[in-house]
């Protein structure tokens, strides 16, 4: 027999109330960290800004250098393999997580150019993103992993950067531009 559990917005305090009466931080995804202070209950907000990081599969390994270069300058990377829970109904995940990321970083690779699938898809979702931002907004970042084509989609209208011979000029490169942009967006 199966049991419908939805959790109400009242066991989830009762959760959170007994957490940090122990004594524990309780952080929920995407909306910040609650902790138990001086003065009662505090919130600090999720200010981090997200990027999605679009791979193949076979490049997980880099991409998570990529994924611990932007937590070190201050970003909050979206990654699949980590941010994804069990029995998650995943393309509609990832559908949100980039069209709620303020930047799309897509790593292109041999493998990841010239194989079909989700890759792929995530590539045209971002790209169909982009029609309803100001032009002037930068959201579409391709970082090149290794030497590799540019589907000519890509390379007609953005340009590139390569975290290949020097990968941590790459990124500070990655890493700048995003930053000019959020300054930009600031005003």
């Amino acid at each position: 027999m199966s049991v419908n559990r939805q959790v109400t917005t009242r066991q989830v305090a009762r959760l959170l109330r007994r957490c940090l009466n122990q004594g524990q931080t309780v952080e929920i995804a995407n909306l910040g960290v609650f902790t138990h202070g001086a003065e009662g209950v505090e919130f600090r907000p999720e200010q981090r800004h997200k990027v999605f990081l679009a791979y193949a599969a076979e490049d997980a390994e880099v991409v998570d250098r990529v994924r611990l270069a932007l937590l070190e300058a201050g970003f909050h990377p979206w990654m699949d393999r980590h941010a994804l829970l069990p029995g998650q109904n995943w393309p509609r995940a990832i559908e949100g997580a980039i069209r709620t990321a303020d930047f799309f970083v897509a790593c292109l690779s041999g493998r990841s150019v010239g194989k079909r699938g989700t890759f792929q898809c995530e590539l045209r979702y971002a790209l169909d993103c982009t029609r309803s931002l100001p032009l002037d907004d930068l959201f579409f970042l391709p970082v090149r992993l290794e030497e590799c084509s540019v589907p000519a989609r890509i390379s007609e209208q953005w340009q590139y950067v390569d975290l290949f011979p020097e990968f941590t000029a790459g990124m500070a490169r990655l890493i700048a531009a995003m930053r000019k942009e959020l300054a930009r967006r600031r005003g």
